[in-house]
Formats: structure tokens, C-alpha cells, sequence
């Protein structure tokens, strides 16, 4: 009985192994090709990495290249001739580039910053920068409407956005004659919980100069401390 019973095992087992030898035959080159793609997938996938490492290095290269320039002129020509790879990439580049301008035409510096506030697709940092840049640049030609309505829509926002917003609209108030109402958005700043102490430190100068108390939250900050320290 015992060895009826080793006969049928080894049959059986037979059996299964050219069941299993028949299906890898069927089926083994589906097993192969998904080993293929797995190692294709990996491949691409260090690939794209080194392609991305290599093209954010040539970016970086080409922008230290063109502040490297001497001549503002010539360090404005250089940002505009670089190809970036992304629009986050670009708005840096536009940024860049603005601030040379600035130094020649403050009105077409202005007007670029501001394209780059409003290009659709761009990271809403840069977006928020470039507002800020332009409506606080000298000689900008933006009129006192336009630039408080710019700043209104970045003071709804969140973050050192918002409160960089507020100081710039409290210096509208002082030039359109609501000295009142800038002192008052000066010491909302001064008393927000996210103000940073460079923040704090300018608009607490503001209110003094303006013959006012400082807030308490500026007399409790740390003084600066000075390089070298």
C-alpha cells in the first residue's frame, strides 16, 4: 500500500512539473517581458534624473555666467539670451533681468515685472516678487491707484508676502496724505504674530519717525546684531 501510495505521489508530481513546464513555455514570455520593462522603467527613469541634474546645472552656469558681466548692459543681454528649461526657471531669469533693466529704464523694468505678475503657469512666489518689485521701484510711472490695487490683492494672500503687501501700501497712505490710516496698518504689522525682525525693525523706525509711540512688540524685539558677531 505504502508503495501504491509513492507511485501515485510520483506520478502526480510528474504530472504537475509538465503542467508547470507547459505554461512556462505559453506563458514564460509574458514573465520576460515585464523583467524587460522593469529594467527599462529603472533605466529611464536614472536617466531623466542625470538629464534633469545635468540641465539645472547649465541653467545655473548660464545665470552665473550673465551676472558675471562687468557692464549692466551687457549682464541684461546675457539673462535674455538664456533658454530656460521651465517657467519657474524663466520667472527667475525675467526677475534677474528686471533688476538690470532697472538701472537704465525703471518704467520698462516695471512693466516686465509686472508681465511676469500676471504670466499664467508661473509659481505664485514668483508672481507675488515680481508685484512687490515693481509697485515699490522708483520712477516705476505706476500711478497710486494701480499700484494700491496690485498690493490689495497681495495683502489677501498668506506668508511675508502679505505683510511685505501692507508696508508698501502704508507707504501709498503716507504719500496720498492718510497718515493716520498708514500708521495704524504700520502698528497692525508690527503686532502680527508673523512678522519677521527686519519687518519689524523698519516699520517700528516709520512710526517714530512719524512722532509716534513705537508698539510694545518693538521695544521686546532683540536689537540686530551686528556682522562679525
Amino acid at each position: 500500500m505504502s508503495n501504491t501510495d509513492s507511485f501515485i505521489d510520483e506520478v502526480t508530481e510528474e504530472v504537475r512539473r509538465d503542467r508547470l513546464f507547459g505554461l512556462m513555455r505559453r506563458y514564460g514570455w509574458i514573465a520576460v517581458l515585464l523583467v524587460l520593462l522593469m529594467i527599462g522603467a529603472a533605466a529611464w527613469n536614472e536617466w531623466r534624473k542625470a538629464q534633469t541634474q545635468t540641465t539645472a546645472q547649465a541653467f545655473g552656469d548660464q545665470i552665473l555666467g550673465a551676472l558675471a558681466q562687468d557692464e549692466p548692459g551687457a549682464r541684461e543681454t546675457a539673462l535674455n539670451d538664456i533658454t530656460a528649461p521651465n517657467p519657474s526657471a524663466q520667472a527667475v531669469v525675467d526677475l534677474l533681468a528686471a533688476t538690470e533693466t532697472a538701472q537704465r529704464d525703471p518704467q520698462e523694468a516695471a512693466s516686465r515685472l509686472l508681465e511676469i505678475a500676471d504670466r499664467e503657469g508661473t509659481d505664485p512666489i514668483y508672481r507675488q516678487i515680481a508685484t512687490l518689485r515693481a509697485v515699490a521701484m522708483p520712477g516705476s510711472g505706476l500711478d497710486l491707484e494701480t499700484r494700491r490695487t496690485r498690493l490689495n490683492g497681495l495683502a489677501l494672500t498668506g506668508g511675508l508676502t502679505r505683510l511685505l503687501a501692507e508696508e508698501q501700501l502704508a507707504m501709498i497712505e503716507l504719500e496720498s496724505g492718510e497718515r493716520q490710516a498708514a500708521v495704524d496698518r504700520l502698528t497692525q504689522i508690527a503686532n502680527d504674530a508673523e512678522v519677521t525682525a527686519g519687518l519689524l525693525r523698519r516699520v517700528t523706525q516709520v512710526i517714530v519717525a512719524l512722532g509716534e509711540e513705537p508698539p510694545a512688540e518693538a521695544l521686546l524685539a532683540p536689537p540686530p546684531v551686528a556682522l562679525g558677531e
